[in-house]
């Protein structure tokens, strides 16, 4: 909907965005944001966990993510052509909202606006249960089990408490997504199945030896892309973490 209102708009001639050809000031926030943009990654096992045939599993994932970027780069580039730059909100969402002429409908504005509501009040409740059950594996005790406080309340509470927290305290969702993007994203994205990767091989090479051959291996199969994967992590740490630094000293 958002695409097809802001191409009639830029198809009337009544786009008042003119964005620079690049903005290299961005970059350093550019890698938390890309970051983030994992969570098309949620997707996958019910993407692929149906499959009976895996063969060509390469093949249906490229074509999902091929899609997924085709939908991001409509919804970036029309956003950036529909409205004026100094005057776009960092969600999205907010331009179809009040004071704006692309939308007359109010029944669509108020579905645009609390879209975000509807998309977070369905994902939080699955998320912070695995969260939770996250907690309660991280401390587990072998043979022993929770009190009730801390099974019921304790674990529950540090779930949900950060995320209320920070929710009250900023607004800012360019900075809020670029920094938990870069430091959280990074080390679930890159660092975690980098290592998973390694010590995987590693742990398999006595049982399978290294002459095995998979037959679903990925053409990224050479410990030099683990390397690559991980250095790649530690770069976008430290354009984020100084992108953050130089931007606070310059307030």
């Amino acid at each position: 909907m958002m695409i097809i209102l802001a191409l009639i708009r830029i198809g009337k001639d009544s786009g008042k965005g003119h964005p620079t050809v690049a903005s290299f000031s961005g970059v350093p926030n550019l890698f938390g944001v890309c970051v983030y943009s994992f969570m098309c990654q949620h997707s996958l096992p019910s993407l692929v966990t149906p499959i009976s045939d895996k063969t060509r599993v390469g093949t249906l994932v490229l074509v999902d993510y091929t899609l997924i970027l085709g939908f991001y780069i409509l919804l970036s580039f029309t956003a950036i052509f529909c409205f004026d730059s100094t005057l776009l909100h960092d969600m999205y969402t907010l331009n179809f909202t009040d004071n704006c002429d692309v939308l007359n409908i109010p029944f669509l504005r108020y579905f645009l606006g609390l879209f975000p509501v509807f998309t977070i009040s369905t994902n939080f409740p699955i998320i912070a249960v695995t969260l939770r059950n996250n907690w309660k594996t991280l401390f587990y005790r072998d043979g022993g089990t929770y009190p009730w406080v801390v099974d019921r309340i304790v674990f529950p509470l540090i779930t949900l408490v950060p995320p209320i927290i920070v929710a009250f305290f900023t607004n800012n969702l360019e900075s809020l997504v670029g920094i938990t993007g870069a430091y959280a994203g990074t080390g679930i994205q890159y660092i975690i199945p980098a290592c998973l990767v390694y010590y995987s091989r590693r742990h398999l090479e006595p049982t399978v030896g290294r002459d095995a051959i998979n037959k679903h291996r990925s053409p990224f199969r050479h410990t030099f892309w683990v390397g690559f994967v991980l250095v790649w992590a530690v770069s976008c740490l430290m354009f984020v973490t100084a992108n953050i630094i130089l931007t606070d000293t310059k307030k």
